[in-house]
């Protein structure tokens, strides 16, 4: 079970009622005086995450009163109301007097165990004690072994985007990676530097030739082979100065999470073998640094790639869509049932959904469906953009098969009409440009690293394959 969950429940258990707008009109006037005057002292209104707490007559805390807004909603709650809870909160334990659902104890608890997070790798200590986290009652009906899965995956892609480039080269997440794959019984092999081109990745050799740090391919493969082939691609771009199109400085700030869509990868293969769905998975990840040197590509050269394709490069900037092409092109040689990729891939994107939605584009309608709707289910939003494909004039080269850029408009569609070319069934696939960071602290949610689209794409994978097995 996750740390600060339990299912034990002391005499001195702390009750929490979860209310909605609705709920407390009618929930409020049966209590006594004291609860009512305290919950209007403190402005309870059940808007969402609004935490109180009740005292009770010896100094400590009589019940805690947590804001759902106006309504339980039509779709799925999501977990991040719940987050704030083992935050606002002191040590103790807390169990929730009314669960409608399971799918409300799972969401709950999912939402307990995600606020606990904490990075502190780097953070010295100054010898005294650390807070202590509240505890948490399993609720009746969670799918504990779904809500720990999840809130374990979400920490690993938290930690891998949060940790600075110094700590997290190409190296270092090949280590990563080969920790995963010893702690899930998966097989695993990386093709490291010059070995690039000997195995014809050499999109993936171009763009990361020109640091200290060689690039490298890594693979994972899991599961029963008879089960249905589920790839699973990664951005692992550790750090990107922009190459010789260099990034000003405040763009370059948050380079340390440009391997963000490896760190996606990683954890979805966690959560998928933690819950030994039947598929067999494949995990690629292309991992470099796209660094300024004497020996690193430039603008105007014309690189090849795995499927043939020669490439003019019109920015050195976009270089994430070069090493991921030669991996989707490695993917599709064994005719996935399911390929999906995950990349911090353009600002383009940003600039059209902000930070919390992420773009998804596929040319599989029903697909897209599924996915869409994995995403309400599971309370991790996403959002269409479609490959139009009259943007892929865009990517034409007079010199070339095609460029790596592509004009002003439209950035992170023509970035996935580039990846479209690299992939030999677009039905079946599926392009995530994720940011993979939270600008700004909410809930109980910190300032770094996040996981997106990720529950959604574990959540349509189980409808897809666990269920019709």
């Amino acid at each position: 079970m996750f740390d600060f969950l339990t299912d034990q429940r002391p005499p001195d258990t702390i009750t929490i009622t979860a209310l909605t707008a609705a709920t407390l009109t009618d929930w409020l006037p049966q209590q006594p005086d004291a609860v009512r005057k305290w919950a209007d002292l403190q402005g309870f209104k059940a808007q969402t995450g609004q935490i109180v707490t009740i005292p009770d007559g010896e100094g400590g805390i009589a019940r805690v009163l947590m804001g759902l807004g106006a309504a339980l909603p039509a779709a799925p709650l999501s977990p991040w109301p719940f987050t704030a809870l083992p935050v606002s909160l002191p040590a103790g334990t807390y169990a929730f007097d009314t669960v409608p659902d399971g799918a409300f104890a799972t969401t709950a608890a999912l939402g307990w165990a995600l606020g606990t997070y904490r990075f502190e790798r780097y953070r010295m200590s100054d010898g005294g004690p650390s807070k202590a986290h509240p505890h948490l009652v399993v609720p009746e009906g969670c799918d504990i072994a779904y809500a720990t899965a999840a809130a374990k995956a979400t920490f690993l892609v938290r930690d891998l985007v949060n940790t600075p480039a110094n700590d997290m080269g190409p190296a270092d997440l090949e280590r990563e990676a080969l920790d995963l794959a010893a702690r899930i019984g998966a097989e695993a092999t990386t093709t490291i530097g010059e070995d690039l081109l000997d195995e014809n990745f050499p999109a993936i050799y171009e763009v990361g030739k020109g640091s200290v740090r060689a690039p490298r391919l890594i693979d994972l493969r899991w599961g029963d082979p008879s089960h249905p082939k589920v790839t699973l691609v990664g951005k692992g771009v550790c750090f990107d100065t922009g190459g010789y199109d260099i990034k000003p400085g405040s763009s370059m700030a948050l380079m340390k999470k440009d391997m963000g869509g490896a760190a996606h990868v990683l954890g979805l293969a966690q959560m998928i073998a933690a819950m030994n769905l039947p598929v067999r998975l494949r995990v690629l990840i292309p991992a470099v640094e796209n660094s300024i040197s004497g020996n690193a590509f430039r603008p105007s050269d014309v690189i090849a790639s795995r499927k043939g394709l020669t490439i003019e490069i019109g920015n050195t900037d976009a270089e994430g869509r070069l090493i991921l092409a030669d991996a989707l092109a490695l993917a599709c040689e064994e005719d996935p049932a399911l390929l999906i990729d995950f990349a911090t891939l353009t600002g383009a994107a940003r600039s059209a959904l902000g930070p919390e939605v992420p773009p998804f584009f596929t040319d599989g309608e029903d697909l897209a469906a599924a996915f869409t709707e994995a995403a309400r289910v599971s309370a991790d939003p996403v959002w269409r953009l479609p490959l139009w494909q009259n943007y892929a004039d865009n990517l034409k080269s007079n010199i070339a098969d095609m460029r790596n850029d592509g004009g002003p408009f439209a950035g992170a569609v023509v970035a996935g009409l580039f990846l479209k070319k690299f992939v030999a069934d677009p039905e079946r696939w599926i392009h995530l440009d994720i940011y993979a960071w939270n600008p700004e602290k909410r809930y109980g949610r910190t300032v770094g690293g996040e996981a997106m689209a990720m529950r959604a794409a574990f959540e349509m994978i189980v409808k897809r394959f666990a269920c019709e097995n």
